[in-house]
């Protein structure tokens, strides 16, 4: 892979290997993927552009680095989504079309031709990348390979972060837009039982807070019907494993159980389910075990296809755009925001989400004081 090139290049690909390896048996599956798209772009930037040995960087090469990922040439840019490596002939081979950057329009834009010369990283993008490249010393210091983290001191002067104080818009749907997908997924369920699948979906990462991955087959966990459980006042709980690698139980509303039940029922098993059942919570409708998480986004987003062109049918598209630039996640935050203003204990919403503080719950859903601060604003007067 590395003939006629400098031998650095060899061993500084082994650490990252290595570093890899040593994150995919701690991290989640979701970090460990953050973390290779980091590193291989790391790697590359140092390879091919500041050619120069990581183990020989300081402060200023990081802050290099920094403006580089800020403003990238336009040929590490791609406009969507591709695997880096593909299959062929029963070998996998480099993919000519993967750039290591995205620039990628909105879902409600995507008909529109890409300027890759707009392309700037979110806030969110460059704080990733520095903690990647952080972890990277981290673990290279650990090992004894190198002696100092000059991406730990670089983060403090980099000039591309920005102090934010704007009030954040809340990824989430209005209770009107859930009731057009809640409507939506019901009557296709009611008229082909196939979509009974796509309806439990979207009403458990609504009405349970689950994150995509929660419901996803993964290498050291499968989802199963015996993660259902009721204690001795018959309340019940579903048992999930989180991110960093933590398991949580999560109530279970009265709400949700019909939709349980009738999932159950199209597939042939008993109403509710029953202790130690081993039955794949989540199933493929050919092959067996579960779905992955690109899986599952593919049944969650035909709901909000057809929900959208409902309601831009009936609302008009200003009402109707938000189901269109939705992800999965949007549905988590669209029941937690609605727990919060229908009054439900704060503590008790951050438990179920799986949220290590409280802090965190409060920052990301509660926009009660923003909401006044808007209403107040409405009355300004321009004479």
């Amino acid at each position: 892979m590395f003939k006629d090139q400098p031998d650095w290049w060899a061993t500084h690909w082994s650490w990252g290997k290595s570093f890899l390896k040593y994150t995919g048996r701690n991290k989640s599956e979701h970090t460990y993927t953050r973390f290779r798209n980091e590193i291989e772009r790391f790697l590359l930037w140092s390879f091919l552009i500041k050619e120069k040995s990581i183990d020989d960087f300081r402060k200023t090469d990081i802050l290099e680095y920094a403006d580089f990922c800020w403003k990238p040439p336009v040929t590490w840019i791609g406009t969507s989504s591709l695997d880096r490596f593909k299959l062929e002939n029963g070998f996998f081979k480099s993919n000519s079309k993967w750039r290591p950057y995205k620039l990628q329009a909105p879902k409600s834009q995507q008909t529109k031709t890409i300027d890759k010369k707009k392309y700037r990283p979110s806030q969110q993008s460059l704080i990733s990348t520095f903690t990647a490249v952080i972890a990277l010393y981290k673990y290279l210091m650990g090992e004894e390979l190198c002696y100092g983290n000059p991406a730990q001191i670089a983060k403090k002067d980099c000039r591309h972060f920005i102090r934010d104080a704007q009030v954040k818009e809340a990824k989430r749907l209005t209770e009107a837009q859930w009731q057009y997908v809640l409507d939506t997924a019901v009557k296709m369920a009611d008229e082909n039982p196939i979509y009974e699948r796509n309806l439990f979906v979207i009403a458990a990462l609504k009405t349970l807070f689950l994150r995509i991955s929660e419901l996803s087959e993964r290498e050291n966990w499968e989802p199963v019907m015996g993660h259902f459980w009721q204690d001795d006042d018959e309340n019940w709980w579903l048992k999930v494993y989180g991110k960093g690698r933590k398991l949580r139980d999560t109530t279970v509303p009265f709400d949700f159980m019909p939709f349980l039940e009738r999932y159950r029922r199209v597939r042939d098993l008993s109403p509710l389910p029953y202790s130690g059942e081993n039955t794949t919570l989540v199933e493929k409708i050919r092959g067996q075990g579960g779905m992955s998480s690109r899986h599952l986004r593919r049944l969650v987003q035909e709901i909000f296809d057809h929900a959208y062109k409902k309601m831009r049918k009936s609302e008009g598209e200003t009402k109707a755009m938000k189901l269109k630039e939705a992800s999965t996640h949007w549905l988590r935050h669209t029941g937690a925001s609605m727990e919060i203003e229908r009054g439900r204990a704060l503590k008790d919403l951050s438990e179920d989400l799986g949220h290590a503080s409280m802090a965190t719950t409060d920052t990301v859903y509660v926009q009660t004081e923003n909401k006044k601060r808007a209403e107040s604003g409405k009355k300004r007067k321009v004479i």
